[in-house]
């Protein structure tokens, strides 16, 4: 109890509450009064005298980010030292998790206001909007740990509302500018040049191989072993089974793993939630390192129906791009965490929210799989946009959900939904896509009650297949049966991750518009 006291009154000296009764200059209050949490920026930027020499939009969006960024770098430094005051291994295990993400929220802040990283509007929101859903993933870990009393609800709530004030300040809308990125596949690499790729082939730049005919036995060997440098790293998996957890972090940037193809090369584990580790710690590969790619590789997580939250694979790798890969598990099978990402011809299957997060993503011709579910209810989406001016959401397109060979002899039994609201504006749209008998008429299934029902963004265009008929679907507010091509375009890969002005550079193949 002592412990957990001191936790509380450390967490409180960081953190004061929005509640609290401010008394502001005029001019403060004018310009706070144009964002979405007014007090906490009252209080900030009068207790400060830094922050009081506003003198345009620019200057207090400047000073916004910059604030922001103070107070998140305070908790950080604050809760570096309480992993000792955990009382269990649940707690520690959720700590750990904020540890991380609070250093990439802080990474990702400062992003937008080092002067010398060049960035357009759309980068600096989609990192402020990484930053937020980086602080919401760190309060999920202690309340699906059952240890939410120890630090939740107080932690990072003002950060958090600072961070919508500022999301609120850039808001540019629909698409993206040039991203600040180029390095994709080498040159010698073409789509489908796979001859290249033997073990005596200079070019990749390390082989994996179990035999030990390459340069490392295990994938974990070669990420730690990569240097940090700018230019594109091939590491070649060759065709096997490697049982092991991989983490590809946020200074490994233009990593590349290279696999002989879908079920060919496997990396597998089976940490769950059920298991004792947190949704975000239990992906049997997780990548933050931003120009990620993967080709011809499955990641798979063999924890089992039965062991709720068991990812595949995590992404919070900005410009990431996913060629013919295949995702296998059950319940959040691929996390499709943070920041802007493309799939293409990926095959992924599962049975609960089996693609969920809250990145800007694209999926485009692959092929969705639901799975035998222990309680007769898949939902294939869940997205996690937790403010509406989050640039992010989930785009299917020209894809196919069907079921699993496990599934088919008793889909009649079973309700598949195409996703549910795991956030306040969760956002998703399925777009020429072919849905089979196995969806439900109501197409899509509440989270709890009467929750986001308004405030989400749920659209499906011109599906085709027996389940693609929209005349019985949910009458939500939030539901959207989009009938016009410039509605739907705004979720193609060419607005909706800027696709054209960083993809061609991958060599991957993509549709741009519908």
């Amino acid at each position: 109890m002592a412990s957990k006291t001191l936790f509380t009154v450390l967490l409180l000296s960081i953190f004061i509450s929005s509640s609290i009764s401010v008394d502001s200059d005029s001019a403060i209050k004018s310009w706070c009064s144009q964002t979405p949490h007014p007090q906490p920026c009252e209080y900030f930027f009068s207790h400060n005298p830094k922050y009081k020499t506003i003198k345009s939009k620019s200057d207090f969006f400047k000073l916004s980010k910059e604030l922001a960024l103070d107070r998140c770098s305070l908790a950080r430094n604050n809760l570096l030292p309480l992993g000792t005051k955990c009382r269990n291994q649940h707690e520690k295990a959720a700590w750990a998790d904020c540890v991380e993400l609070y250093e990439s929220t802080v990474l990702k802040i400062n992003q937008t206001v080092d002067p010398n990283v060049k960035c357009s509007p759309d980068d600096v929101q989609t990192w402020l909007s990484t930053a937020m859903t980086n602080l919401e993933t760190c309060r999920a870990g202690f309340v699906e740990l059952g240890v939410a009393d120890y630090v939740f609800p107080m932690m990072s709530n003002n950060v958090s509302m600072l961070l919508s004030n500022t999301l609120a300040l850039n808001n540019v809308g629909g698409g993206f500018q040039q991203p600040n990125y180029e390095k994709g596949f080498p040159k010698w690499l073409r789509t489908g040049d796979r001859k290249l790729l033997q073990a005596s082939n200079p070019k990749a730049n390390v082989v994996v191989a179990k035999d030990g005919s390459g340069n490392y036995k295990t994938v974990g060997e070669a990420i730690s072993a990569a240097g940090s440098g700018s230019g594109r790293y091939v590491i070649y998996v060759k065709q096997g089974t490697y049982t092991e957890n991989v983490n590809i972090g946020n200074k490994l940037k233009n990593i590349m793993l290279l696999g002989d193809g879908i079920g060919k090369t496997i990396i597998t584990g089976s940490k769950s939630v059920g298991g004792g580790t947190t949704t975000f710690n239990s992906a049997t590969v997780a990548v933050t390192g931003d120009g990620f790619i993967a080709r011809g590789i499955t990641f798979r997580n063999t924890a089992g129906a039965g062991n709720h939250q068991a990812v595949a694979l995590r992404s919070g790798s900005d410009l990431s791009v996913f060629y013919q890969c295949g995702f296998e598990g059950y319940q959040d099978t691929l996390y499709v965490h943070s920041e802007r990402q493309f799939y293409k011809e990926c095959d992924i299957y599962g049975t609960v929210d089996f693609i969920f997060g809250n990145a800007a993503v694209v999926l485009q011709d692959c092929n969705l799989y639901p799975r035998k579910p222990p309680n007769k209810i898949n939902t294939v989406t869940a997205q996690g946009r937790t403010d509406p001016n989050q640039n992010t959401g989930i785009s299917i397109h020209n894809s196919q959900v069907t079921a699993s060979s496990e599934l088919k002899p008793v889909q009649s039994s079973v309700k598949t939904y195409l996703g549910r609201p795991w956030q306040k504006y969760s956002r998703t749209v399925f777009m020429k896509t072919s849905l089979d008998s196995l969806i439900d008429p109501a197409g899509w299934m509440p989270w709890d009650g009467n929750f986001a029902l308004d405030t989400l963004y749920y659209g499906e265009y011109a599906n085709t297949g027996s389940g693609s008929s929209t005349a019985n679907r949910i009458k939500w507010k939030g539901y959207h049966v989009i009938t016009s091509a410039t509605e739907a375009s705004k979720f193609t890969v060419g607005n909706f991750i800027a696709g054209n002005s960083w993809l061609p550079g991958t060599n991957v193949p993509f549709t741009s518009g519908l």
